[in-house]
């Protein structure tokens, strides 16, 4: 191989990563039209070409995706070397990307944004916000996040936050119209806000735990005049008396206090795991991903402790 080659060869892997020469370009820091030019050299020099060009969309050729399962690894154990530097001098650096849905990252990361940033003024944090399990190796990611109960089998899966409880809650204006249910069975008689996965496209089954000894974990499919994908559209339409809302009850825990939003089912509430960072199991964990997982662990304690003294005051 020819050494000049190689940012080409960067350059390629992006382009495969995004699906798109400007996104690839504008993570670069160059033009996309100089990004094209670089990715139309390889291609001349390796006499094949490697992506299928329409006006909306850049995909793989079939030769394209081959060369890519031999050039992505080769890629990483470059990075790797380079972070092994790091380790050596003991800095966290580099850019961690993270696939995460809006939940975590609106509970786990964004809170704590600007201080992880200070501490680590060398790590470059990439967010991607995602409700699906996607491909960490090629989505170009570091870790994901995910709840516990929605990990791949074959991934490695370190504890982020402790047991999460669900909330039923609906605002003051819309108990003023309606009853407050007493079972999980009076929902069928509720407009209930309903989400929608943006990959599957079905639509969420609202979860609850029979009370008692048995601890019964049972599905209710509801009803309501509104749906969305996003979990603060879904508070904002609760906080104005469109219906009943089902989410962790950390998301929503502010309303819950100040009485914007008022609890329902409290004994029919389904608790169940946290959050985790999964990577891929042969992934050994790099120091710019060590601290972002210490880190958040911290802040989780530390928000937890606040907490259970608030609640003894």
């Amino acid at each position: 191989m020819d050494p000049a080659q190689l940012p080409a060869l960067v350059a390629f892997a992006n382009v495969a990563r995004h699906g798109s020469f400007t996104r690839a370009a504008a993570e670069s820091g160059v033009s996309a039209s100089a990004l094209s030019q670089s990715i139309r050299a390889l291609e001349a020099q390796l006499n094949v070409r490697l992506f299928n060009r329409t006006t909306r969309r850049v995909a793989l050729t079939e030769a394209g995706s081959q060369f890519l399962e031999h050039v992505r690894p080769a890629l990483s154990m470059l990075d790797a070397a380079y972070e092994a530097l790091d380790e050596a001098r003991g800095e966290a650096t580099g850019t961690l990307r993270i696939n995460l849905p809006r939940i975590a990252s609106d509970l786990l990361v964004m809170p704590n944004l600007a201080e992880f940033t200070r501490r680590y003024p060398r790590v470059v944090v990439e967010l991607t916000l995602d409700e699906g399990l996607s491909d960490l190796v090629a989505g170009g990611f570091d870790a994901g996040i995910r709840l516990g109960e929605r990990l791949a089998r074959d991934m490695v899966a370190v504890p982020l936050s402790g047991p999460l409880r669900i909330a039923v809650a609906g605002s003051p204006s819309y108990f003023a119209h309606y009853p407050k249910p007493v079972t999980p069975d009076d929902l069928a008689r509720h407009n209930c806000l309903r989400y929608r996965f943006a990959t599957s496209r079905g639509i969420y089954r609202w979860e609850f735990a029979e009370p008692g000894a048995s601890q019964r974990v049972f599905e209710v499919e509801t009803s309501g005049a509104f749906v969305t994908n996003d979990l603060r559209t879904m508070v904002a339409a609760a906080e104005q008396g469109v219906g009943l809302l089902h989410v962790i009850e950390d998301y929503v825990r502010a309303q819950l206090d100040d009485g914007r939003l008022i609890r329902v089912l409290d004994d029919w509430a389904l608790t169940f795991d946290g959050f985790s960072l999964y990577m891929p199991s042969r992934v050994q964990m790099p120091s710019k991903l060590r601290v972002f997982v210490d880190f958040l662990r911290e802040k989780y304690r530390a928000r937890t402790a606040r907490r259970t003294r608030n609640e003894g005051t």
